[in-house]
């Protein structure tokens, strides 16, 4: 019964990009910081494959510091219209800097101008400070090139175990489990 998770995924995930109305790659993102503490908030996927899914942010943010203090994590995808959820839980790994430079130069240039301007998670006392300080990068940057921030870069959720869950009538969902054995996948099922 065993199946390619990652084949699985991609096919929910296209399924996904029809029926959404917003958003397909949205996932919540759940850290722990170095003692244990939770916290969850929504991403973007920005690339999946054999070796993990990947999502960028500023390395000083809430999330940058747990994971350099905790490299777990766990994902959810919950795409209401098609009625189904991946969970997604693993170790997290850096990306290359080569990844993030690709993908930091594919941003819209005002994500670009505001990932520099940004102190992600910081104190901001008011909204002006923020796009003060957003006038200023356009401004230093001008016409040219926007290199990556140094403290901006992007992780790997490596997945150690990957679960499909499907709506059924009467909450008699189905789960199918996937678990990493070695270089291949496990596949079992779970209750409702």
């Amino acid at each position: 019964m065993a199946t390619d998770p990652h084949a699985l995924f991609e096919e929910w995930l296209a399924e996904a990009r029809v029926s959404e109305p917003n958003d397909p790659e949205a996932m919540a993102l759940a850290t722990a910081d170095a003692a244990g503490r939770p916290s969850v908030r929504m991403v973007l996927l920005k690339g999946h494959d054999g070796r993990g899914f990947v999502f960028y942010t500023n390395l000083d943010s809430r999330k940058g510091a747990d994971l350099a203090a905790n490299a777990h994590a766990a994902l959810l995808f919950h795409w209401k219209s098609l009625r189904r959820q991946v969970r997604i839980e693993g170790p997290v790994e850096p990306v290359s800097g080569e990844e993030a430079d690709a993908y930091f130069a594919s941003r819209a240039r005002d994500s670009q101008l505001g990932a520099w301007a940004s102190d992600q998670s910081r104190p901001l006392d008011s909204r002006s400070t923020f796009e003060e300080r957003y006038q200023r990068m356009r401004d230093r940057f001008g016409g040219g090139d926007i290199p990556r921030p140094p403290r901006w870069s992007g992780f790997r959720v490596v997945p150690r175990q990957i679960e499909f869950w499907n709506d059924r009538a009467h909450r008699l969902h189905e789960r199918r489990l996937f678990v990493r054995q070695g270089e291949g996948w496990s596949e079992g099922l779970l209750y409702p």
